[in-house]
């Protein structure tokens, strides 16, 4: 499935979206809690999908450094 940063990337969404449909819940209700829930979810969403990109980006730079390092042993 990936590195430790997509896979804890992509649980924060999934807990960021399931936050969110609390909210919207609580919303519905006339709670006033609803708030904090869609905070948390707003932030937890946020955050995971920096860690997937991080990892992307790190899949990337990882592949990079490979082919370099493979190019340079070519050449001696």
């Amino acid at each position: 499935m990936g590195n430790k940063y997509m896979r804890r990337g992509l649980w924060l969404i999934l807990i960021g979206i399931a936050f969110n449909f609390l909210g919207y819940y609580l919303m519905e209700g006339d709670e006033f809690k609803y708030g904090w829930a869609m905070v948390i979810g707003t932030v937890a969403f946020g955050l995971g999908f920096l860690l997937v990109i991080y990892s992307l980006i790190r899949k990337m730079d990882r592949s990079a450094l490979i082919k370099g390092r493979s190019e340079t042993e070519t050449e001696e």
